[in-house]
């Protein structure tokens, strides 16, 4: 489980990407790079990272169902998610 302050940090990078979108993709188009660099950095979408919205781990995240790859094996085992089962041959 990531901290607590890391998950609300990624959070409200969330909200300044959404709040500045419009924004900066208007002043991309119009090249007022000047302007563009007044917006605080967290506004970029780079700046995002991908995180598990169960457990807010970064790494092994499988991007089709939100989550990392150890939240996504326990759900699946325990049936949680439609169509995936365990693999035998």
């Amino acid at each position: 489980m990531a901290k607590k302050s890391i998950i609300a940090r990624q959070e409200k990078r969330e909200k300044a990407v959404e709040k500045y979108a419009a924004k900066r993709a208007a002043l991309k188009a119009a090249g007022d790079y000047a302007a563009l660099d007044l917006i605080p950095k967290n506004a970029s979408p780079v700046r995002l990272k991908n995180r598990c919205q169960l457990s807010g781990r970064p790494r092994g995240y499988m991007r089709h169902f939100g989550v990392c790859r150890v939240m996504f094996r326990d759900m699946a085992l325990a049936g949680k998610i439609p169509g995936v089962k365990k693999a035998s041959w």
